[in-house]
């Protein structure tokens, strides 16, 4: 899921880890999805990774819960586990 660049504004870019289809996964996404619709129109990208189909991904970012969501630019890079039901606290990670 991409958005197009607004001009002059830095693109929020996400990854999140989730395994499978399992309920704490399917919020994850749906919560992110929210989040950047709201907050971040037009300037983000959410990469999900699904660590049943790509488990080496896990190793690289050093991943050993899920779900979390990594913010990688800008930076500073930060991290979130959990469902994002906490809308504040996302937003604190992301930067807004």
């Amino acid at each position: 899921m991409a958005a197009k660049l607004a001009s002059n504004m830095t693109r929020l870019r996400l990854r999140l880890y989730v395994v499978g289809d399992a309920p704490n996964s399917r919020a994850a996404i749906a919560n992110i999805t929210a989040i950047c619709a709201v907050h971040f129109t037009a300037v983000h990208e959410i990469e999900v990774v699904d660590l049943l189909a790509h488990p080496d991904r896990a190793l690289a970012d050093g991943i050993v819960v899920t779900p979390t969501l990594l913010k990688l630019t800008p930076p500073p890079a930060q991290r979130v586990i959990g469902n994002l039901s906490d809308t504040e606290q996302v937003l604190l990670a992301l930067g807004k």
